[in-house]
């Protein structure tokens, strides 16, 4: 499913407790700038994309995003609309916030518990993965919800992937997540690459750092409570 803003993964679209996005590139929009300036001009379309979830941008949460493995747990309102220092992932199981990661070839990690209606959002690229953000958020995860690796979705976002990228950290992050007991069968990548599709995705290399940025969202709808 696809929008003129976004597009979904069909594998989070049937958990159905869930409601999630990742935003596309927006032609009109000139991003051939730093990524804050970036990000600014790039605002409105991600403000329509969060109030098309049904939230508003005060009840968006993001990290810093500074290519670590520091995962933070968010177990009550967040309202001040910033960024969490030196996080790059973020677990919850709140239905009255929702989770957003930016990218321009770094992965976003959808990671979903649709038994105990836990779920995170994370920012992993060849560092981050490395550092095993995926599995630390997953440890994370059964530590503070209960959550049992074997009933865990995964999603993986469009990302850069070789010959356009040295590593193939997509590859590894799906280890990753069979290592710390995810069945493969529940682990989701379409394989599609950032640095392919210009006309449809950001991508940080193939444009030299001047460029825009998808934004991943997910939330866990009200109704689910």
């Amino acid at each position: 499913m696809s929008g003129d803003i976004l597009e979904t993964f069909p594998a989070l679209n049937a958990l159905v407790a869930f409601t999630h996005a990742f935003t596309l590139r927006q032609p009109e929009v000139p991003v051939d700038a730093d990524k804050a300036i970036a990000l600014e001009r790039l605002r409105p379309s991600f403000e329509d994309a969060i109030a098309g979830l049904g939230y508003t941008s005060e009840e968006l949460v993001t990290g810093e995003q500074v290519h670590g493995n520091r995962v933070a747990v968010v177990e009550e309102p967040v309202r001040d609309g910033f960024p969490l220092a030196g996080v790059d992932g973020v677990v919850s199981d709140r239905s009255d916030l929702l989770l957003g990661v930016y990218v321009a070839d770094c992965c976003a990690v959808y990671l979903v518990d649709p038994e105990r209606h836990a779920f995170g959002l994370l920012h992993a690229g060849k560092r981050g993965t490395e550092l095993g953000i995926v599995p630390g958020a997953i440890e994370t995860m059964i530590r503070r919800f209960g959550s049992r690796p074997g009933e865990l979705r995964v999603q993986l976002s469009p990302c850069i992937r070789p010959p356009d990228y040295e590593v193939d950290f997509a590859a590894e992050i799906r280890r990753q997540c069979e290592d710390a007991g995810v069945p493969a069968g529940q682990v989701y990548d379409e394989g599609v690459s950032t640095a392919q599709d210009p006309g449809r995705y950001y991508s940080y290399r193939m444009e030299k750092g001047k460029t825009g940025r998808m934004l991943a969202l997910l939330g866990r709808r009200p109704e689910s409570e």
